[in-house]
Parts: structure tokens; sequence; C-alpha cells
């Protein structure tokens, strides 16, 4: 479990294929910054731009861990299997920790594209779009993660092609966080609000029963 407040960004160092086919995974070397992974132990959970993860093995002193990823992630997520890229990392959430953010699963539900990133005044505005199937779970002034952060939506507009989700970045958010390296048409990790999730849930099923008492 994570909430979407970023801990650290770090950047992957070095890709290796696990296998010789399609069917197999990729062998991630993450770096990060100094004294990160102090607290971390083997078998950890961090959030990759997202994406929850499991640490395999690490190596405090030069700053460096690495994790396993299955080729269905790699499927399903952007932005996991290119050297030098730029990630968001966040340790799972621990029993005594703030929620500062929203509930956040580190449980990929789809890939937006940014439209536009533009800076505005002192802010960013990020416009973000999104599949046409998570549609029914944003809302104005409803949370989303993009790339492991929590973010709250400002204003949404829907169309054929799917959401457009427009966010406002401040400073403290582009200074930490990897959001800054986004372009137009950079893919990124949505995840929707859990409780949206719910609240979808038993709706669909209360329409079923009534259909079927």
């Amino acid at each position: 479990m994570f909430t979407g407040i970023i801990t650290g960004v770090g950047r992957i160092a070095a890709v290796h294929d696990l296998g010789r086919s399609l069917d197999h995974g990729k062998r991630l070397e993450i770096s990060t910054p100094a004294h990160y992974l102090d607290d971390v132990g083997l078998g950890d959970s961090i959030a990759l731009n997202g994406a929850c993860m499991t640490v395999t093995s690490f190596d405090a002193t030069h700053n460096l861990f690495t994790i396993d990823i299955s080729a269905e992630s790699l499927d399903k997520t952007a932005g996991l299997a290119q050297v030098g890229t730029t990630l968001n990392l966040e340790k799972a959430l621990r029993a005594h920790d703030r929620l500062g953010g929203h509930i956040v699963s580190g449980h990929v539900d789809g890939i937006g594209h940014v439209r536009q990133f533009v800076q505005m005044g002192e802010s960013w505005l990020l416009q973000v779009l999104a599949p046409p199937i998570l549609a029914k779970y944003l809302a104005y002034k409803g949370s989303i993660t993009i790339n492991g952060v929590s973010l709250t939506v400002n204003s949404i507009e829907d169309s054929d092609e799917g959401c457009l989700v427009c966010i406002n970045l401040i400073p403290h958010t582009i200074e930490n966080t990897a959001l800054g390296h986004l372009t137009s048409g950079s893919a990124v990790n949505l995840e929707i609000d859990t409780v949206a999730r719910y609240v979808e849930r038993m709706l669909s099923l209360d329409t079923l029963q009534k259909a079927h008492p």
C-alpha cells in the first residue's frame, strides 16, 4: 500500500534480460539518492512510477537496488525498461505513517498520454488523455495517480478518444518528482482512486441484482 507521496527520485541504471523470448521479463538496476536504501530490506515493496515492485537485491553503499519485472507488467506499464529513465520512488506505507496523499495500491490501471505540459505563472498545467475505460472513475476534484504521484483532478473532458484530465502542478511537485521530465506525447502510468473502484462495483452489482431479483 502507498500514498502517492514520492519519497525519492531514482533512475534506471541498467536493464538485463531474464530470458531470450518475449515471454521473459527484465531485471532492472535502479539508482537512488544517497541513504535512500538505509531502511530497505530484501523483499520490501517500492513503487516505480506507480508500479509496485519487490526488491530482489540492494547495495546501500552504492545506492543501487534491483527488481525483476515480468513481461506482463512491462506490457501493462510505461517507462520501465529504458536505461536512463528517471523514476518516482515510493516505499510501501507503514502502519504509523501519515496518509498525505490518498490510498494507492501500486497497480497500474491504464496508460495515459500527455497532451500538454506547459508552465502557467508559477505553476504547470498537465493534461493527460486517459483511456476511455477509465473515464467513469475520474471526477472533478477527485484523485488520480500519475506515474506514482497522488494528484487532484482540476477538470475533465470526455470524448471518443478518452477522458482528458487537467492537473495543476505546483513548483514543489516539479522539484521533488520526475514529472518535470514529461513532454507532450509521454506515456504515463495511471491508477484510479480505490474508492471510485468500489463505488463502481457496488453500483454495477446493485443494477444486476435489480435486473435479476
